[in-house]
Protein backbone atom coordinates (compact mmCIF):
# COMPACT_ATOMS: atom_id res chain seq x y z
CA UNK A 1 0.00 0.00 0.00
CA UNK A 2 1.49 3.37 -0.86
CA UNK A 3 2.11 5.70 2.12
CA UNK A 4 -0.09 8.61 2.14
CA UNK A 5 2.35 12.00 1.94
CA UNK A 6 1.91 14.19 4.87
CA UNK A 7 2.65 17.83 5.74
CA UNK A 8 1.95 18.94 9.40
CA UNK A 9 1.47 22.71 9.63
CA UNK A 10 2.20 24.01 13.28
CA UNK A 11 4.45 26.34 15.64
CA UNK A 12 6.90 23.98 17.27
CA UNK A 13 4.48 22.52 19.40
CA UNK A 14 1.21 20.62 18.98
CA UNK A 15 2.60 19.57 15.71
CA UNK A 16 5.39 17.70 17.18
CA UNK A 17 2.47 16.03 19.70
CA UNK A 18 0.45 15.26 16.59
CA UNK A 19 3.46 13.60 14.99
CA UNK A 20 4.04 11.76 17.85
CA UNK A 21 1.37 10.22 18.89
CA UNK A 22 -0.95 9.72 15.47
CA UNK A 23 1.81 9.93 12.39
CA UNK A 24 5.45 8.49 14.09
CA UNK A 25 5.37 4.76 13.67
CA UNK A 26 2.17 4.67 11.27
CA UNK A 27 3.21 2.99 8.40
CA UNK A 28 0.00 4.14 6.07
CA UNK A 29 1.79 7.63 6.33
CA UNK A 30 4.35 9.51 5.38
CA UNK A 31 5.42 12.44 6.95
CA UNK A 32 7.68 15.19 4.43
CA UNK A 33 7.63 18.13 6.04
CA UNK A 34 6.73 20.37 9.02
CA UNK A 35 5.56 23.98 8.55
CA UNK A 36 6.63 26.72 11.27
CA UNK A 37 4.92 30.34 12.07
CA UNK A 38 4.13 32.03 15.02
CA UNK A 39 7.74 31.88 16.89
CA UNK A 40 10.71 33.83 14.93
CA UNK A 41 13.05 31.26 13.76
CA UNK A 42 11.69 27.90 14.32
CA UNK A 43 12.02 27.08 10.93
CA UNK A 44 15.07 25.61 8.94
CA UNK A 45 15.34 23.39 11.62
CA UNK A 46 14.89 19.33 11.79
CA UNK A 47 12.71 17.44 13.51
CA UNK A 48 15.67 14.48 14.32
CA UNK A 49 15.73 11.29 13.55
CA UNK A 50 15.91 9.84 16.87
CA UNK A 51 12.63 11.27 18.06
CA UNK A 52 11.07 10.82 14.30
CA UNK A 53 11.77 7.14 15.15
CA UNK A 54 12.81 3.52 12.56
CA UNK A 55 10.33 5.12 9.22
CA UNK A 56 12.40 8.89 9.39
CA UNK A 57 15.95 7.88 9.64
CA UNK A 58 16.81 11.40 8.03
CA UNK A 59 14.93 13.47 10.24
CA UNK A 60 11.99 15.55 9.25
CA UNK A 61 12.76 18.93 7.58
CA UNK A 62 11.07 22.05 9.04
CA UNK A 63 10.42 24.95 6.74
CA UNK A 64 8.47 28.52 6.76
CA UNK A 65 4.89 28.31 6.54
CA UNK A 66 5.15 30.47 4.17
CA UNK A 67 6.51 28.42 2.01
CA UNK A 68 3.28 26.28 1.93
CA UNK A 69 1.57 26.49 -1.23
CA UNK A 70 4.92 25.28 -2.92
CA UNK A 71 5.90 22.61 -0.63
CA UNK A 72 2.72 21.06 -1.17
CA UNK A 73 3.16 20.85 -4.94
CA UNK A 74 7.21 19.88 -4.59
CA UNK A 75 6.84 16.97 -2.21
CA UNK A 76 3.42 15.71 -3.88
CA UNK A 77 1.57 16.15 -0.55
CA UNK A 78 -1.76 14.83 -0.28
CA UNK A 79 -3.36 15.72 3.05
CA UNK A 80 -2.12 18.70 5.19
CA UNK A 81 -2.56 18.65 9.07
CA UNK A 82 -3.55 21.72 10.71
CA UNK A 83 -1.43 21.66 14.08
CA UNK A 84 -1.20 24.88 15.80
CA UNK A 85 -3.49 27.27 18.07
CA UNK A 86 -4.71 30.58 19.02
CA UNK A 87 -6.24 31.35 15.46
CA UNK A 88 -8.80 32.99 14.47
CA UNK A 89 -11.58 30.80 12.07
CA UNK A 90 -11.10 33.21 9.04
CA UNK A 91 -7.28 32.61 9.13
CA UNK A 92 -7.89 28.89 9.55
CA UNK A 93 -9.75 28.64 6.45
CA UNK A 94 -7.35 31.08 4.78
CA UNK A 95 -4.65 28.00 5.18
CA UNK A 96 -7.19 25.37 4.13
CA UNK A 97 -7.93 27.55 0.74
CA UNK A 98 -4.31 27.88 0.37
CA UNK A 99 -3.86 23.61 0.86
CA UNK A 100 -7.02 23.01 -0.92
CA UNK A 101 -6.20 25.56 -4.08
CA UNK A 102 -2.63 23.65 -3.92
CA UNK A 103 -4.58 20.21 -4.41
CA UNK A 104 -4.22 18.66 -0.88
CA UNK A 105 -6.71 17.45 2.08
CA UNK A 106 -7.16 19.92 4.90
CA UNK A 107 -7.07 17.65 8.38
CA UNK A 108 -7.18 18.59 11.88
CA UNK A 109 -6.92 15.85 14.81
CA UNK A 110 -9.56 15.80 17.72
CA UNK A 111 -8.56 14.55 21.03
CA UNK A 112 -9.83 11.09 20.32
CA UNK A 113 -6.82 11.07 18.21
CA UNK A 114 -3.94 12.66 20.29
CA UNK A 115 -4.65 12.75 24.23
CA UNK A 116 -2.66 10.52 26.22
CA UNK A 117 -4.72 8.75 28.93
CA UNK A 118 -2.82 8.91 32.38
CA UNK A 119 -2.59 6.32 35.39
CA UNK A 120 -3.26 9.87 37.52
CA UNK A 121 -5.80 11.89 37.76
CA UNK A 122 -5.57 14.76 35.59
CA UNK A 123 -6.83 18.33 35.78
CA UNK A 124 -6.21 20.36 32.72
CA UNK A 125 -6.19 23.96 32.80
CA UNK A 126 -6.95 25.38 29.06
CA UNK A 127 -8.30 29.11 28.11
CA UNK A 128 -9.87 30.31 25.03
CA UNK A 129 -7.71 32.72 24.07
CA UNK A 130 -3.38 33.94 25.10
CA UNK A 131 -3.61 35.68 28.19
CA UNK A 132 -6.77 35.20 29.70
CA UNK A 133 -5.20 34.55 33.14
CA UNK A 134 -4.62 30.69 32.41
CA UNK A 135 -1.26 30.53 34.34
CA UNK A 136 -2.45 32.19 37.21
CA UNK A 137 -5.29 30.20 37.45
CA UNK A 138 -3.30 26.63 37.25
CA UNK A 139 -1.38 28.04 40.26
CA UNK A 140 -4.49 28.02 42.21
CA UNK A 141 -5.92 25.17 41.33
CA UNK A 142 -1.85 23.65 42.42
CA UNK A 143 -1.56 25.57 45.98
CA UNK A 144 -5.25 24.42 46.60
CA UNK A 145 -4.65 20.75 46.53
CA UNK A 146 -1.28 21.41 48.09
CA UNK A 147 -3.67 22.41 50.68
CA UNK A 148 -4.69 19.32 50.90
CA UNK A 149 -1.30 17.60 51.65
CA UNK A 150 -1.31 16.24 47.72
CA UNK A 151 2.10 16.05 45.45
CA UNK A 152 0.80 17.69 42.39
CA UNK A 153 2.85 17.63 39.03
CA UNK A 154 2.68 20.17 36.62
CA UNK A 155 2.96 19.50 33.04
CA UNK A 156 3.53 22.38 30.46
CA UNK A 157 2.15 22.45 26.92
CA UNK A 158 5.13 22.66 24.42
CA UNK A 159 6.93 25.17 24.17
CA UNK A 160 10.73 23.54 22.02
CA UNK A 161 12.11 26.36 20.28
CA UNK A 162 16.06 25.20 20.69
CA UNK A 163 17.77 21.36 21.09
CA UNK A 164 14.78 19.16 20.13
CA UNK A 165 16.35 16.13 21.46
CA UNK A 166 18.23 18.05 24.19
CA UNK A 167 14.64 18.98 25.49
CA UNK A 168 12.72 15.80 25.17
CA UNK A 169 11.94 15.81 28.54
CA UNK A 170 12.77 18.60 30.84
CA UNK A 171 12.17 18.84 34.39
CA UNK A 172 11.85 22.05 36.12
CA UNK A 173 12.68 22.01 39.83
CA UNK A 174 14.49 25.20 40.15
CA UNK A 175 15.30 28.67 38.85
CA UNK A 176 18.89 27.03 38.22
CA UNK A 177 16.93 24.79 36.22
CA UNK A 178 15.48 27.37 33.59
CA UNK A 179 19.02 28.42 32.17
CA UNK A 180 20.40 24.78 32.76
CA UNK A 181 17.86 24.49 30.01
CA UNK A 182 18.29 27.50 28.02
CA UNK A 183 14.52 28.60 28.35
CA UNK A 184 13.31 31.79 26.45
CA UNK A 185 11.20 34.43 28.13
CA UNK A 186 8.29 32.70 27.08
CA UNK A 187 9.22 29.68 28.73
CA UNK A 188 10.76 31.46 32.01
CA UNK A 189 7.12 33.46 31.91
CA UNK A 190 5.53 29.94 32.39
CA UNK A 191 7.76 27.96 34.43
CA UNK A 192 8.95 30.35 36.85
CA UNK A 193 6.44 31.36 38.53
CA UNK A 194 5.47 27.06 39.72
CA UNK A 195 9.13 26.89 40.77
CA UNK A 196 8.68 29.72 42.39
CA UNK A 197 6.49 28.18 44.75
CA UNK A 198 8.44 24.76 44.95
CA UNK A 199 6.44 22.90 42.19
CA UNK A 200 7.82 20.78 39.63
CA UNK A 201 7.02 21.27 36.12
CA UNK A 202 7.76 18.84 33.07
CA UNK A 203 7.98 20.19 29.40
CA UNK A 204 9.72 19.52 26.35
CA UNK A 205 8.59 17.27 23.08
CA UNK A 206 7.87 13.98 23.71
CA UNK A 207 4.91 13.89 25.58
CA UNK A 208 4.00 10.26 26.33
CA UNK A 209 7.88 10.29 27.81
CA UNK A 210 6.81 13.57 29.48
CA UNK A 211 3.54 11.63 31.13
CA UNK A 212 5.42 8.66 32.37
CA UNK A 213 8.28 10.58 33.88
CA UNK A 214 5.49 12.91 35.41
CA UNK A 215 3.91 9.69 36.81
CA UNK A 216 6.91 8.56 38.36
CA UNK A 217 8.59 12.02 39.57
CA UNK A 218 11.07 11.12 42.42
CA UNK A 219 9.38 13.63 45.05
CA UNK A 220 5.78 11.57 44.20
CA UNK A 221 2.60 12.73 42.15
CA UNK A 222 -0.78 12.06 43.41
CA UNK A 223 -2.13 14.58 40.57
CA UNK A 224 -0.77 15.81 37.45
CA UNK A 225 -2.28 19.50 35.79
CA UNK A 226 -2.26 20.67 32.57
CA UNK A 227 -0.80 23.59 31.99
CA UNK A 228 -2.36 24.73 28.37
CA UNK A 229 -0.69 27.09 26.33
CA UNK A 230 -2.11 29.56 23.66
CA UNK A 231 -5.80 28.46 23.73
CA UNK A 232 -4.70 24.66 22.73
CA UNK A 233 -7.23 21.81 24.51
CA UNK A 234 -5.03 19.10 26.23
CA UNK A 235 -3.04 16.33 25.38
CA UNK A 236 -3.72 14.53 28.07
CA UNK A 237 -7.18 13.11 28.82
CA UNK A 238 -8.63 15.14 32.22
CA UNK A 239 -10.65 13.96 34.85
CA UNK A 240 -11.66 17.75 35.60
CA UNK A 241 -11.21 20.17 32.25
CA UNK A 242 -11.40 23.59 33.65
CA UNK A 243 -11.35 26.83 30.78
CA UNK A 244 -10.33 30.67 31.60
CA UNK A 245 -12.13 33.09 29.39
CA UNK A 246 -11.49 36.73 28.65
CA UNK A 247 -14.12 39.34 28.87
CA UNK A 248 -12.05 42.15 27.74
CA UNK A 249 -12.30 40.12 24.23
CA UNK A 250 -15.73 38.77 24.27
CA UNK A 251 -16.96 36.80 21.13
CA UNK A 252 -13.37 35.46 20.71
CA UNK A 253 -14.02 32.28 22.79
CA UNK A 254 -16.53 31.39 19.59
CA UNK A 255 -14.04 32.78 17.29
CA UNK A 256 -10.65 30.53 18.00
CA UNK A 257 -9.40 27.83 17.50
CA UNK A 258 -9.03 25.44 19.69
CA UNK A 259 -10.37 27.84 21.93
CA UNK A 260 -14.10 27.04 21.50
CA UNK A 261 -12.59 23.51 21.70
CA UNK A 262 -11.81 23.71 25.52
CA UNK A 263 -14.84 25.83 26.16
CA UNK A 264 -17.44 23.14 24.52
CA UNK A 265 -15.04 20.13 26.53
CA UNK A 266 -15.03 22.25 29.82
CA UNK A 267 -16.46 21.27 33.48
CA UNK A 268 -15.53 24.31 34.35
CA UNK A 269 -15.67 27.76 32.69
CA UNK A 270 -13.97 30.74 34.65
CA UNK A 271 -14.58 34.63 33.46
CA UNK A 272 -11.67 36.51 34.79
CA UNK A 273 -11.18 39.54 34.49
CA UNK A 274 -14.66 40.37 35.91
CA UNK A 275 -13.13 44.03 37.72
CA UNK A 276 -11.57 45.19 34.63
CA UNK A 277 -14.14 44.49 32.36
CA UNK A 278 -17.40 46.00 31.52
CA UNK A 279 -20.83 44.35 32.64
CA UNK A 280 -22.24 44.15 29.27
CA UNK A 281 -18.94 42.35 28.45
CA UNK A 282 -19.03 39.85 31.21
CA UNK A 283 -22.64 38.92 30.32
CA UNK A 284 -21.57 38.32 26.33
CA UNK A 285 -19.06 36.03 27.80
CA UNK A 286 -21.62 34.53 30.02
CA UNK A 287 -24.36 34.29 27.79
CA UNK A 288 -21.84 32.28 25.20
CA UNK A 289 -20.78 29.64 27.91
CA UNK A 290 -24.17 29.05 28.71
CA UNK A 291 -25.28 28.32 24.72
CA UNK A 292 -22.22 25.87 24.17
CA UNK A 293 -21.10 24.45 27.17
CA UNK A 294 -24.46 24.60 29.27
CA UNK A 295 -23.67 21.83 31.65
CA UNK A 296 -20.15 23.46 33.24
CA UNK A 297 -19.67 25.28 36.57
CA UNK A 298 -19.55 29.00 36.16
CA UNK A 299 -17.19 30.78 38.48
CA UNK A 300 -16.17 34.50 38.32
CA UNK A 301 -13.06 36.09 39.26
CA UNK A 302 -10.93 39.08 39.35
CA UNK A 303 -6.86 39.34 38.61
CA UNK A 304 -5.89 41.12 41.51
CA UNK A 305 -3.06 43.31 41.01
CA UNK A 306 -0.14 43.77 43.45
CA UNK A 307 3.17 45.89 43.26
CA UNK A 308 6.90 45.61 44.62
CA UNK A 309 6.76 49.21 44.58
CA UNK A 310 3.84 51.39 44.84
CA UNK A 311 5.62 54.83 45.22
CA UNK A 312 7.24 54.45 41.87
CA UNK A 313 4.47 54.62 39.69
CA UNK A 314 2.49 57.11 40.99
CA UNK A 315 3.34 60.69 39.47
CA UNK A 316 5.15 59.40 37.23
CA UNK A 317 6.14 58.61 33.43
CA UNK A 318 6.04 54.93 33.17
CA UNK A 319 7.62 52.34 30.29
CA UNK A 320 5.08 49.40 30.49
CA UNK A 321 6.57 45.75 29.43
CA UNK A 322 3.75 43.48 29.37
CA UNK A 323 3.97 39.37 28.44
CA UNK A 324 4.95 38.95 24.40
CA UNK A 325 3.07 36.38 23.36
CA UNK A 326 -0.44 38.16 25.20
CA UNK A 327 0.24 40.93 23.02
CA UNK A 328 1.25 39.28 19.29
CA UNK A 329 -0.53 36.61 18.51
CA UNK A 330 -3.55 37.07 21.67
CA UNK A 331 -4.20 40.28 19.99
CA UNK A 332 -4.10 42.24 23.45
CA UNK A 333 -2.82 45.94 24.07
CA UNK A 334 -3.12 46.02 27.82
CA UNK A 335 -1.71 43.88 30.47
CA UNK A 336 -1.50 43.85 34.56
CA UNK A 337 1.62 46.57 34.17
CA UNK A 338 -1.15 48.74 32.48
CA UNK A 339 -3.66 48.35 34.86
CA UNK A 340 -1.16 48.68 37.73
CA UNK A 341 -0.12 52.22 35.96
CA UNK A 342 -3.39 53.94 35.30
CA UNK A 343 -5.34 52.52 39.17
CA UNK A 344 -1.52 54.02 40.72
CA UNK A 345 -1.77 57.47 39.06
CA UNK A 346 0.78 57.06 36.77
CA UNK A 347 2.00 60.89 35.34
CA UNK A 348 2.20 59.47 31.69
CA UNK A 349 2.44 55.73 29.95
CA UNK A 350 5.07 56.57 27.73
CA UNK A 351 4.92 55.10 24.08
CA UNK A 352 8.14 52.31 23.36
CA UNK A 353 8.12 52.64 19.64
CA UNK A 354 10.48 55.25 19.24
CA UNK A 355 12.91 53.82 21.41
CA UNK A 356 12.35 50.33 19.85
CA UNK A 357 15.86 48.70 18.33
CA UNK A 358 16.37 45.80 15.72
CA UNK A 359 13.96 43.05 16.17
CA UNK A 360 11.62 45.14 17.98
CA UNK A 361 10.63 47.36 15.37
CA UNK A 362 10.07 44.33 13.29
CA UNK A 363 7.23 43.27 15.86
CA UNK A 364 5.69 46.76 16.37
CA UNK A 365 5.24 46.56 12.78
CA UNK A 366 4.04 43.03 12.28
CA UNK A 367 1.90 43.64 15.35
CA UNK A 368 0.46 47.40 15.03
CA UNK A 369 -2.39 47.05 17.51
CA UNK A 370 -0.06 46.74 19.90
CA UNK A 371 0.17 50.19 20.75
CA UNK A 372 2.53 51.94 23.08
CA UNK A 373 3.52 49.17 25.34
CA UNK A 374 6.39 47.15 25.16
CA UNK A 375 6.05 43.04 24.54
CA UNK A 376 8.99 41.20 26.35
CA UNK A 377 10.09 39.26 23.18
CA UNK A 378 12.57 36.98 24.36
CA UNK A 379 12.52 33.83 21.96
CA UNK A 380 16.70 34.20 21.29
CA UNK A 381 19.66 36.27 22.70
CA UNK A 382 19.30 38.85 20.09
CA UNK A 383 15.77 39.29 20.96
CA UNK A 384 16.73 39.67 24.78
CA UNK A 385 19.81 42.19 23.62
CA UNK A 386 16.84 44.25 21.87
CA UNK A 387 14.70 44.58 24.83
CA UNK A 388 17.41 45.43 27.09
CA UNK A 389 18.55 48.27 24.84
CA UNK A 390 15.00 49.35 24.14
CA UNK A 391 14.06 49.92 27.80
CA UNK A 392 17.56 51.74 28.40
CA UNK A 393 17.62 53.70 26.09
CA UNK A 394 13.46 54.97 26.86
CA UNK A 395 12.93 58.24 28.54
CA UNK A 396 10.99 57.60 31.20
CA UNK A 397 11.25 57.78 35.62
CA UNK A 398 10.61 54.05 35.69
CA UNK A 399 9.46 50.51 33.71
CA UNK A 400 6.60 48.47 34.92
CA UNK A 401 7.56 45.11 34.43
CA UNK A 402 3.99 43.04 33.98
CA UNK A 403 5.57 39.80 32.90
CA UNK A 404 5.22 36.55 35.11
CA UNK A 405 8.84 36.38 35.85
CA UNK A 406 11.35 38.62 36.82
CA UNK A 407 12.72 40.38 33.88
CA UNK A 408 15.20 41.65 35.45
CA UNK A 409 17.26 38.29 36.27
CA UNK A 410 18.23 38.24 32.78
CA UNK A 411 18.70 41.42 31.27
CA UNK A 412 19.98 44.85 33.12
CA UNK A 413 17.90 47.86 33.64
CA UNK A 414 19.45 51.30 33.97
CA UNK A 415 16.43 52.56 35.93
CA UNK A 416 14.16 52.05 38.65
CA UNK A 417 12.03 49.47 38.00
CA UNK A 418 8.88 47.42 39.76
CA UNK A 419 7.25 44.20 39.18
CA UNK A 420 3.33 43.63 38.64
CA UNK A 421 2.07 40.33 39.79
CA UNK A 422 -1.60 38.90 39.10
CA UNK A 423 -3.18 36.36 41.09
CA UNK A 424 -6.87 34.49 40.66
CA UNK A 425 -9.50 36.04 42.91
CA UNK A 426 -12.93 34.41 42.81
CA UNK A 427 -15.96 36.65 43.75
CA UNK A 428 -18.69 33.45 43.07
CA UNK A 429 -19.81 30.61 44.05
CA UNK A 430 -19.26 27.72 43.52
CA UNK A 431 -15.73 27.99 43.10
CA UNK A 432 -12.58 25.77 42.73
CA UNK A 433 -12.20 25.16 46.60
CA UNK A 434 -15.45 23.34 46.66
CA UNK A 435 -14.73 21.56 43.13
CA UNK A 436 -11.47 20.08 43.74
CA UNK A 437 -12.38 19.06 47.02
CA UNK A 438 -15.10 17.08 45.00
CA UNK A 439 -12.39 16.22 42.69
CA UNK A 440 -10.10 14.64 45.41
CA UNK A 441 -13.31 12.60 47.00
CA UNK A 442 -14.16 11.50 43.59
CA UNK A 443 -10.98 10.13 43.20
CA UNK A 444 -10.03 8.75 46.48
CA UNK A 445 -7.16 11.12 47.35
CA UNK A 446 -8.13 12.24 50.60
CA UNK A 447 -4.92 11.96 53.05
Amino acid sequence: MKRKNVLIIGAAGRDFHNFNVHYRNNEAYNVVAFTATQIPDIDGRKYPSELAGELYPEGIPIYSQDQLAELIKELKVDECVFAYSDISYEDVMGVSAIVNAAGANFTVLGPKSTMLKSNKPVISVCAVRTGTGKSQTARKVIETLLEHDLKVIAVRHPMPYGDLNAQRVQRFATVEDLKKHNCTIEEMEEYEPHVARGNIVYAGVDYADILKAAENDPDGCDVILWDGGNNDFSFFEPDLAVTVLDPHRPGHELKYYPGEVCLRTTDVAIINKVDSATAEAVQIVENNIKQVSPNSTIIKAESMITVDNPESIVGKRVLVVEDGPTLTHGEMNIGAGILAAERLGAKEIIDARPFAVGTLIETFEKYQHIGNVLPAMGYGEQQLKDLEETINQADCDAVIIGTPMDLSRIISINKPYTRVHYELDEVSTPNLGGILKDFIQENKLER
